[in-house]
């Protein structure tokens, strides 16, 4: 088996560090810096899941096939790396300040002549919500099992959702999502025609839907929070997170 390991990027290793610094900061008894800390560790996971999301697509395409995922840098978790930082990094960090829907970050370019079989196609695709789906059950794991403050308690599990929210959302079968992309090896040629078509347009339409439409956010938001009770996790620390989230946006 080749070797995957790569350098891993201090830009990355910042994100991280900026994370824990939210982390300390939510234990405070203090609000300002009790918010303070809830919103950098948002932010800061959001943005470290971010990367650890196209890390997830990477490492699986490179153990399929795709070797140039290597030399193009996408093993070193550097957010630089995961297309353009505006449309990758910062938006998605908007959406999430603002409290909405988080848009899925960034992308990598596989190559997908250079992947062994269609199931591996679909792994590659699988492996970017799933990473947002172990996140959060690890986080929420995290917060059921180990005693912590409520400022710290309340933010991951606001950042535990996300997670979740970032899963449902990318496991939809629409084109541009990667749920269509697991899909998609397996459709007819007039289908994938199609769906290439549509990859543009398409996500986008999802969220004027999700944003603009009552009925598709509740059922959206509602399976979400199945799926966020099945991993464990915690509504009312969850609402307390968001709230001193939002708060210093000042959306209370």
């Amino acid at each position: 088996m080749q070797n995957t390991t790569a350098r891993v990027s201090p830009l990355f290793l910042g994100l991280v560090a900026l994370t824990v610094l939210g982390g300390v900061l939510s234990t405070f008894d203090g609000d300002g810096l009790r918010v303070t800390g809830i919103v950098l560790l948002v932010l800061g996971g959001w943005a470290t899941s971010l990367c650890l999301h196209e890390f997830g697509h990477a490492v699986t395409a490179y153990r399929g096939g795709d070797l140039a995922v290597r030399a193009k840098g996408y093993l070193t978790l550097d957010p630089r790396r995961y297309t353009d930082p505006v449309l990758s990094i910062v938006l998605p960090l908007i959406f999430v300040a603002l409290g909405g829907i988080p848009l899925p970050g960034g992308a990598v370019w596989i190559n997908h002549h250079a992947l062994r079989t269609r199931r591996i196609e679909s792994m590659v695709s699988l492996a970017g919500p799933l990473t947002n789906l172990v996140l959060g059950m690890l986080i929420a794991a995290a917060v059921q099992l180990v005693p912590m403050p409520l400022g710290l308690s309340s933010g991951l599990s606001y950042l535990a959702f996300l997670q979740v929210i970032a899963f449902v959302l990318n496991i939809l079968p629409i084109p541009g999502l990667d749920g269509y992309g697991a899909i998609e090896p397996w459709l007819s040629g007039p289908a994938r025609r199609f769906g290439e078509q549509a990859r543009p347009w398409a996500p986008l339409a999802l969220f004027v839907l999700l944003i603009g439409v009552p009925l598709v956010g509740r059922v959206f938001f509602e399976l979400a929070y199945v799926v966020f009770g099945l991993v464990g996790g915690d509504t009312v620390l969850t609402y307390l997170g968001q709230s001193a989230f939002r708060s210093i946006f000042g959306f209370l």
